[in-house]
């Protein structure tokens, strides 16, 4: 005669597995996220965000920057604006612009 699960087991193993799904769910949602901030990347890598058009790199003072030929914007990445800030006289004008961001 088989032995019936008592209420407590069977409370346990619901529980155990709503877990399993639980996680299972959490993995899928965090693999579609990762998956559209990629595609989000693709879509946006070297665009304007001012006008949308396609930025070109261009060398000023040995470093990279991104420029827009199409609205003149110019856009600098992590670090480049002190890079370019360092080979300038620190009473300039661009060191007191520097200072409003540190």
């Amino acid at each position: 005669m088989p032995v019936k699960p008592s209420d407590k087991e069977e409370e346990y193993f619901l529980r155990l597995e709503a877990e399993k799904m639980k996680k299972a769910a959490e993995a899928r949602e965090q693999k579609i996220a990762e998956a559209k901030r990629e595609e989000l990347k693709k879509l946006h890598w070297m665009q304007c965000p001012k006008c949308g058009m396609e930025l070109q790199t261009i060398s000023y003072r040995s470093v990279e920057i991104d420029r827009c030929f199409s609205c003149n914007g110019v856009w600098l990445d992590v670090g480049e604006l002190e890079k370019i800030a360092a080979e300038i006289p620190k009473s300039g004008t661009l060191s007191g612009i520097l200072r409003v961001f540190k």
